[in-house]
């Protein structure tokens, strides 16, 4: 086994070279908190719908489909009249455009998620796409950042390009203004975090100021700004990333919690002035009737892979062709690896108090006939499984989680891109939660 001694130096050569693809605005990349929101509210609705019962419309409806199509003896998981086949659906987080402004009119995207739903297989796949894509923007545009198509052309412009880009049809899209974000947190009471590293920083400009420590806060809204927009770790947006990710799980966990109930009112009423979308309220309870049992851990997520180009003082993501049509075919197009014998190998990187269970995991792999090639100690972002060859599947990988207990709550990620273990299959992040 080559024992990696300093993969912290290795590590910070790959985050030099992805530093300038860092946002500067707003809350940076706000990836996957903003996943399905309006479907996360669904959910809760639909919880307190069933619990509290109302005489309006909105309400008969959701009861309507909970006693009937939605009821639990009739319909189970994804087996639902809208969801009879796959689905793209497409996640726009925008900017704020100032106090008094329209919240969508005229806004650059923040952040762009494709979600993935395959009905046959009961699973959700989810693709970050990076805002400063250097992309031809559909129509007359030219050739300009990914972000850019929102505040031109609104939502049609998006969607067409991300279409033309990836060569895909969006289904159904969700539009999410970021301010929101902090109203739901707020009325939520604040959300549960672990925080993996102490956070301290002020930008006086920006009215940021960031005073967080390590360990399981409650966060309330403006401390969740902070923790998702925190980059000055040297991660850049590959922590936020991780972190932001993290963030919609204990959202998710808040909102199915019976001290939450009573805040279903004030958090729908949020979801209607902060998300757009054009699923209708048919569509959204399906969706969300599905959705509300789905475990995060179990929900596959990706990043188009590329690297960092500036060109005066503008700065691109330029998608790499072969690996980006890579993440397509397995995320989208759900193509199936070959077959083959070979076993898979190995990576384990461990944050510096993991080493205990890190060396449990080599130890349960190895006598699963596995090859660890590669371990190592780094600052690292929450646990992951990250899949570098298209073998490990997410079957492959739910076997794993029942193999090691150690590796249950994991998540699961698939990065072309060997960040971490260069000549591994696979790598597993150990961190601090």
């Amino acid at each position: 086994m080559n024992e990696l001694k300093d993969k912290n130096e290795q590590y910070n050569e790959y985050l030099y070279k992805h530093k300038h693809t860092q946002s500067k605005g707003g809350f940076g990349k706000v990836i996957i908190c903003l996943i399905l929101t309006a479907l996360i509210v669904c959910i809760a609705g639909i919880t307190y719908i069933g619990i509290t019962g109302s005489n309006n419309k909105y309400t008969k409806m959701i009861t309507s489909l909970l006693k009937n199509e939605l009821s639990p003896k009739t319909q189970k998981g994804f087996n639902l009249p809208v969801l009879s086949h796959r689905q793209n659906i497409l996640i726009v987080g925008v900017d704020s455009n100032g106090k008094n402004a329209d919240k969508f009119k005229g806004t650059r995207s923040d952040t762009m998620i494709l979600v993935n739903i395959d009905p046959g297989k009961h699973s959700i796949n989810a693709i970050s796409i990076p805002r400063d894509s250097k992309v031809y923007l559909a129509g007359d545009y030219g050739v300009q950042k990914i972000n850019a198509a929102h505040a031109l052309g609104g939502i049609d412009l998006t969607i067409k390009t991300v279409e033309d880009t990836l060569g895909i049809k969006i289904d159904k899209y969700v539009l999410v203004n970021n301010d929101g974000v902090k109203k739901l947190v707020d009325a939520l009471g604040g959300v549960p975090v672990y925080i993996e590293k102490d956070m301290y920083y002020n930008d006086y400009s920006a009215g940021l100021h960031i005073n967080l420590s390590k360990g399981l806060h409650v966060l309330n809204g403006e401390q969740v700004e902070g923790y998702l927009r925190f980059r000055k770790d040297g991660l850049g947006d590959i922590g936020r990333t991780s972190r932001q990710q993290w963030f919609v799980k204990a959202v998710l966990e808040k909102l199915q919690s019976p001290s939450s109930i009573s805040k279903i009112p004030e958090v729908l009423n949020i979801a209607s002035t902060y998300v757009r979308t054009n699923l209708s309220l048919y569509e959204m309870s399906h969706l969300a009737a599905a959705l509300r049992n789905i475990n995060m851990s179990d929900v596959e997520f990706a990043t188009l892979p590329g690297a960092p180009s500036k060109k005066g003082y503008i700065s691109y993501w330029i998608l790499d062709p072969e690996k980006t049509q890579e993440v397509i075919d397995r995320m989208v197009y759900r193509d199936k690896p070959s077959a083959t014998d070979k076993k898979l190998v190995a990576g384990i990187m461990y944050a510096f108090d993991k080493e205990t269970e890190a060396m449990k995991i080599k130890d349960a792999l190895q006598n699963s006939g596995y090859e660890v090639n590669c371990i190592g100690r780094a600052s690292l972002p929450h646990s992951q499984i990250i899949g570098h060859n298209a073998a490990v599947t997410s079957d492959f990988v739910s076997w794993l989680k029942k193999q090691i207990p150690e590796v249950k709550s994991s998540q699961f990620v698939y990065d072309p891109v060997r960040m971490y273990c260069v000549h591994s299959d696979f790598t597993i992040i150990v961190s601090g939660s």
